[in-house]
């Protein structure tokens, strides 16, 4: 795996209604972005990141997590950081293992904050479906029927 070291520099979260509000269609949206990704070697490429998760409901926005870090990744560094400077963008595979990354530490990051925040965490709950058991016939003799 070409991910060295992930580090958090900043972890914030804001909540901007009072936690005894109601809201009405809470949506959480999140995302990871990268921002910078700067060359140290040919072989080693710092990449600067960033997770939000944005807390929306029809009538305001309550609240706000953001946490920045920065990932040391390992490969062909040049050619990373040439194609992030010409247009931005970074090879699929490279991309998809550095955005799983930091999302699979964000996220539980998030849910420890959202939780001290009393926001809702920034991932979808599983719901639990108990179902009945099934209904047996009763035992013993039983009418025949022709």
């Amino acid at each position: 795996m070409p991910i060295k070291t992930f580090e958090l520099s900043s972890v914030d979260g804001r909540r901007f209604v009072k936690p005894t509000d109601r809201w009405v269609n809470l949506r959480v949206d999140h995302n990871s972005t990268v921002t910078l990704i700067s060359e140290l070697g040919d072989r080693q490429a710092s990449v600067d990141f960033r997770f939000t998760a944005n807390y929306h409901a029809s009538e305001a926005v309550v609240g706000l997590i953001q946490l920045e870090g920065n990932i040391l990744w390992e490969g062909d560094a040049r050619a990373l950081v040439k194609g992030w400077s010409s247009n931005g963008q970074m090879p699929p595979e490279v991309a998809q293992e550095i955005h799983t990354v930091i999302m699979s530490n964000c996220i539980p990051e998030a849910v420890i904050l959202a939780r001290e925040l009393r926001l809702p965490p920034p991932i979808p709950i599983p719901q639990v479906n108990i179902q009945p058991p099934p209904t047996k016939p009763p035992k013993g003799r039983s009418p025949e029927i022709a």
